[in-house]
C-alpha cells in the first residue's frame, strides 16, 4: 500500500459518519428553534473530523504501544501493527491533527461566541482542550482511561451531550434541557457501537489487560448492557417527541428504528466476535441517518 493509502487506512474514515451525527443533530435542533448559521455547521463538521482522526492515530498508536494490536486481535489490522506507518510518523500525526483540531476549533468559538461575554468562550476553550486530551488519552500515556473502562463514559458524554448540545450552544447561544434528550439518544447509540467494537475484541483485550466494559461485564452481561443502550436511546427520542410533538412529520425517524434495533438481535444471536466487526459501520451508520431523519422531521 502507498504512504497516502496507508494513512487514509489509518484515519479510519468510517467511524466518521458516527463522529458526524451530533453535529448535524445538534444544527437541525437549532434550526427547529429559529437559529442556524452555515459557518459553524461547516466548521464545527470540520473540527470533529479532525478530532475523529486524531482519536483514531492515538488509538493506533497507543494500542501498539501496549500490545493491544496484535496477531491475536480480531478486527482490521492497524497501520502501525502492519507496519505501513512507523511509531515516529504515527506521533507526528498525532501532532498535525492535534493542532488542526485546536486551530479549527478556536476558530468555531470564535464564531459561535460573537456578540456573547468572553467566558463563553473561555468555557468553550476549555471544553475542547479537554476533547483533545480525551481523544489522545484514550489509549496513550501510562494509565489511559479507555484501559480502566470509562471509554463508554467518554464516548457519550463527547459523541452525545458535549456535541448535540455544544453545536446547538454555538448556533443558538442558549440551552434549554429539552434538547438533552435528543443529545442522550446519540450518546446512548454512539456507545453502543464502542460496546460493538468492545464485544469484537474481548478476548485480546483480555488477555491484554485492556479492562473495558465487556471485559468488565463478560460477554453475556455485554449483550444485555448493548441492549439497555439501544432501548434507553430510542426511549430518549420518543420522550422529546411526546414532550414537544406538533405533527406527524416529526415520527419520520421512525424508520430508523428497525436499522438501529437489529443490532441488539444480531449481538444476542452472535457467537464469533469476529462477525461483529460489521455491525460497527452498520450501527454507525443507522446512528447518523436516525439523526438526519430526526432532525428533518423537526423542520418538516
Amino acid at each position: 500500500m502507498g504512504r497516502i493509502g496507508a494513512w487514509i487506512k489509518a484515519f479510519r474514515l468510517r467511524t466518521l459518519p458516527l463522529s458526524f451525527s451530533s453535529v448535524i443533530l445538534g444544527s437541525f435542533l437549532a434550526y427547529s428553534n429559529g437559529f442556524f448559521e452555515p459557518s459553524i455547521l461547516i466548521f464545527a463538521l470540520l473540527t470533529t473530523l479532525f478530532l475523529q482522526v486524531l482519536s483514531n492515530l492515538a488509538n493506533d498508536y497507543g494500542d501498539t504501544i501496549h500490545g493491544v494490536d496484535n496477531h491475536q486481535r480480531v478486527g482490521p489490522k492497524r497501520s502501525v501493527q502492519s507496519g505501513e506507518i512507523t511509531l515516529s510518523q504515527m506521533k507526528w500525526g498525532i501532532v498535525i491533527f492535534t493542532l488542526l483540531s485546536l486551530f479549527s476549533g478556536i476558530w468555531l468559538i470564535i464564531k459561535g461566541t460573537k456578540g456573547l461575554n468572553i467566558s463563553s468562550g473561555i468555557i468553550l476553550l476549555a471544553i475542547g482542550l479537554v476533547a483533545i486530551a480525551a481523544a489522545i488519552k484514550y489509549t496513550i500515556g501510562k494509565k489511559p482511561y479507555g484501559y480502566i473502562g470509562l471509554g463508554d463514559f467518554a464516548v457519550f458524554v463527547f459523541f452525545g451531550l458535549t456535541g448535540v448540545i455544544g453545536t446547538y450552544f454555538l448556533h443558538s447561544h442558549q440551552i434549554t434541557v429539552a434538547e438533552f434528550l435528543p443529545a442522550i439518544a446519540v450518546g446512548l447509540l454512539s456507545t453502543g457501537v464502542l460496546n460493538l467494537n468492545n464485544l469484537r475484541d474481548r478476548e485480546n483485550d483480555r488477555a491484554s489487560g485492556k479492562i473495558t466494559m465487556v471485559v468488565k461485564l463478560g460477554a453475556y452481561k455485554s449483550k444485555i448492557y448493548h441492549a439497555l443502550l439501544i432501548g434507553f436511546a430510542l426511549l430518549a427520542a420518543l420522550v422529546y417527541t411526546f414532550i414537544n410533538y406538533h405533527d406527524a412529520g416529526q415520527l419520520i425517524y421512525l424508520i430508523s428504528f428497525p436499522l438501529i434495533i437489529r443490532s441488539v438481535v444480531v449481538v444476542f444471536k452472535n457467537d464469533d466476535p469476529a462477525k461483529l466487526d460489521p455491525e460497527l459501520k452498520r450501527l454507525a451508520l443507522a446512528t447518523l441517518f436516525f439523526a438526519i431523519t430526526f432532525g428533518a422531521g423537526l423542520n418538516l
